[in-house]
């Protein structure tokens, strides 16, 4: 089944509701990156995360980025979506291994550790809206829970998995994000919080060939779920040779003239989809005659 996400609202539109089927992204990421498991279940629910987060824009050139910086061994992780369901990101550290938790589960929270989440919203203005929380868990979609309460006072109910098979490839991989609107009333209220202790973790349920219209049924059936669309989602990066020619124009005269100097290619690496550029000394001269510091 090829990935997508689909916008729901439920109860008389109280509840407006996101879930993300991102088993294809996720595996792309991990062979581009080669992440060890626990760095694929980081950065896949990050993904997972920033692709529902990122439809929830509304401009066609909005840019949401989610940033974790911890004190754990993962370092951290970037993730970069857009409105139209794309998502790309990278790890700081691909390679961590840590021994599994105590309930036998990989370790986000103890790779990530301690830390901040950042989410800057680009939605082009003069200055982006940039909200940030400390991490609560590390296990990432009860840190994003806790965004959405402190920071943008939406009481949500993030949840985010990845599940991998025995050769490290990913067999599943989703998540959803629940919100309940200011005028929701209490009985509304109550009872989702019942649903939602109830229910088993996404990939639980992505492992019983639910699919994502029947995980929230089972959640938000009673009160009159109404799909409103379905659109793709995919790890997709924007990066080309002429983005990061002006990326190396940017570092200014002196830098360009020594890397001349050196009288070696110089070969550039996109964080994001791990392509590398060359440029040869001609090309850098090239690129020299165009700086303006």
């Amino acid at each position: 089944m090829t990935d997508y996400i689909i916008r729901a609202s439920a109860a008389n539109n109280q509840i407006r509701a996101f879930a993300a089927l991102t088993r294809d992204l996720v595996e792309h990421a991990r062979t581009i990156h080669n992440t060890s498991p626990i760095a694929t279940a980081a950065l896949g629910r990050l993904l997972t995360a920033g692709a529902m987060m990122g439809i929830m824009m509304k401009g066609e050139n909005d840019l949401l980025t989610l940033q974790i910086k911890g004190e754990g061994p993962i370092g951290g992780l970037t993730v970069t979506a857009t409105s139209k369901g794309t998502v790309k990101g990278y790890v700081n550290n691909p390679g961590v291994m840590l021994p599994p938790s105590s309930k036998g589960k990989l370790d986000v929270g103890g790779a990530i550790g301690e830390g901040m989440l950042t989410v800057i919203r680009d939605l082009g203005l003069k200055e982006p809206y940039v909200g940030q929380t400390k991490l609560i868990s590390g296990e990432i979609a009860e840190d994003l829970t806790y965004y959405y309460a402190t920071s943008e006072q939406v009481p949500s109910s993030v949840a985010l998995g990845v599940l991998m098979n025995n050769d490290n490839t990913v067999r599943h991989a989703g998540g959803f994000i629940i919100q309940l609107m200011p005028f929701a009333d209490e009985q509304v209220i109550g009872k989702l919080e019942e649903n939602l202790s109830k229910i088993e973790g996404v990939t639980d349920l992505l492992n019983k060939d639910m699919t994502l219209e029947m995980i929230l049924e089972q959640l938000l059936g009673e009160f009159d779920l109404e799909i409103l669309d379905k659109s793709p989602t995919a790890f997709e990066c924007n990066c080309s040779k002429e983005r990061v020619e002006k990326a190396v124009i940017s570092i200014g005269r002196k830098d360009i003239q020594e890397m001349i100097n050196d009288n070696e290619p110089v070969e550039v690496n996109c964080h994001f989809c791990n392509n590398n550029y060359i440029f040869s000394i001609k090309e850098l001269e090239g690129l020299l005659s165009k700086t303006t510091h």
